[in-house]
């Protein structure tokens, strides 16, 4: 045999060794485990897999069902203990339709929108395949079959009517707090030392218990942007918050750290410079890489005037900056007074969830979960019930001495119902002493004098008091 007859020879080889080694790597992967999540618009099904697949999803009418096509998978798993009550699934079931090739078909109650995507591995997961059923209006048109591959989810809305108050004086409204329970579904967050442990149930509990104890207050609304075990993407929260008409957003998490030994309950709101600390850094990092775990995609924003947006955007979010290291505070002094704190003052980081210049936002670290006194003090409902009553104290005192126009609350205050003492405000980066006396319609001097400043000079992070007499001014 001549030599490049034996060169050929040993390409061929080679060609079939890798094809047989690609198609090994196809039929290896096996669905390990199915997990499924109820959501307020959608079913959310997650497929655990030992490795990656392609897969083809589409609809069957006549009766209704979903056929999802996972190539190069078995399964590995029963399907017949999915918690199917309160969703549009009747049953699962699976065929093996060759040996590398399996069959998932869904059965169905109503027709509904099928969006699916695969995710690839990351620190807390393997590869994942995620099925979405999106509920159809009772009168939406009929779904026609159609097939889908891996494409981007469709972020979560919840929807849950308000809470029904009593009518307030004079038709004023009620100041909206949106509380938004951390995690969810898929992203379990921070685990606790205890098996079961989760961020996610932790935070969703006192999330329900400061809807409870804000809806008891006269002139306050709580709305919860999470209300079951599902995932919402993180840019999807703050939307669902200005859907509500919030007027201040509450982010309800439980701290996690490589020491068990670290303790204490911390507050955050935005920064536009960065992290204040490494510590705000490492966890800011942390919890915006929550979009990742459950699959969001990238969110673009629209065309504008680039002059204009960039004008706008700064006054809004320095205004809601200001009032967010405000009520920062506030719930920090509150929650100090029942648990020990992580640090004394409002740290500030780039969270994700913190990014809306038109709302006060605040996250809260109620505790640290990989502390097992901490952990075990989190799931405790009498805790669970003093920390939901620090941080509505606070956000009283907050909403008190600024409440927003037209509500509940300013109708207190401007009939005299409400002692009228100074407001604050929490100097942020880019104001001087004149911008801040503007604001408030209110004389260079007299900010000076109100606050025994001996110049003009401040500092980031300062709190102005604003003289009583200037009250009757909105900002």
């Amino acid at each position: 045999m001549g030599a490049g007859m034996r060169i050929g020879a040993r390409l061929i080889a080679v060609g079939l060794m890798l094809a047989v080694m690609a198609a090994d790597v196809w039929a290896a992967s096996d669905v390990r485990s199915v997990r499924l999540w109820r959501a307020p618009d959608n079913t959310r099904l997650v497929f655990d897999l030992s490795g990656p697949v392609q897969h083809s999803v589409f609809t069957l009418t006549a009766p209704d069902r979903i056929v999802i096509d996972i190539s190069g998978a078995k399964l590995v798993t029963p399907l017949d203990n999915l918690a199917l009550s309160n969703t549009p699934i009747t049953a699962v079931r699976s065929a093996q339709r060759t040996a590398d090739d399996l069959r998932v078909v869904i059965d169905l109650s109503s027709q509904v929108t099928p969006k699916s995507f695969t995710l690839a591995p990351n620190q807390q997961y393997g590869n994942r395949l995620v099925v979405d059923l999106f509920d159809q209006p009772s009168d939406a048109a009929p779904n026609l079959p159609s097939t889908t591959t891996a494409s981007a989810p469709v972020p979560v809305t919840p929807t849950q009517a308000p809470p029904k108050l009593v009518p307030v004086p004079g038709g004023k409204r009620d100041i909206v707090i949106a509380i938004d329970a951390g995690h969810g579904g898929e992203d379990p967050g921070a685990l606790g030392p205890t098996k079961g442990q989760f961020e996610k149930n932790v935070t969703l509990a006192i999330a329900k218990e400061l809807q409870r104890q804000i809806n008891a207050e006269k002139g306050f609304r709580g709305e919860l942007v999470r209300t079951g075990d599902y995932f919402i993407p993180l840019r999807k929260r703050t939307e669902i918050a200005r859907k509500k008409g919030a007027d201040l957003f509450v982010s309800i998490h439980a701290d996690a750290a490589p020491r068990a030994a670290a303790f204490g309950a911390s507050v955050y709101a935005l920064s536009d410079r960065g992290a204040t600390s490494e510590t705000a850094r490492w966890l800011a990092d942390s919890e915006n890489q929550s979009d990742l775990i459950g699959g969001a995609g990238n969110v673009s924003l629209e065309d504008k005037d680039r002059m204009l947006a960039s004008v706008l955007l700064d006054l809004s979010m320095t205004a809601s900056l200001s009032s967010s290291l405000n009520v920062g505070q506030k719930v920090l002094g509150q929650m100090g007074q029942i648990t020990p704190l992580h640090k004394r003052r409002v740290e500030q980081a780039g969270f994700m969830v913190l990014k809306s210049p038109d709302i006060p936002s605040i996250l809260v670290e109620t505790g640290f979960i990989s502390n097992p006194n901490e952990a075990r003090k989190l799931f405790t409902a009498s805790h669970q019930r003093t920390l939901s009553r620090s941080i509505v104290t606070g956000a009283k005192q907050f909403f008190e001495q600024n409440p927003p126009p037209g509500t509940y609350i300013a109708w207190l205050r401007d009939n005299g119902k409400i002692a009228q003492g100074p407001r604050e405000h929490v100097v942020t980066s880019g104001e001087s002493l004149a911008l801040i006396a503007q604001r408030y319609q209110i004389s260079l001097s007299t900010l000076r004098s109100a606050n025994s400043l001996k110049s003009d000079v401040i500092k980031v992070g300062q709190t102005l008091q604003i003289p009583a007499t200037s009250l009757a001014a909105q900002p």
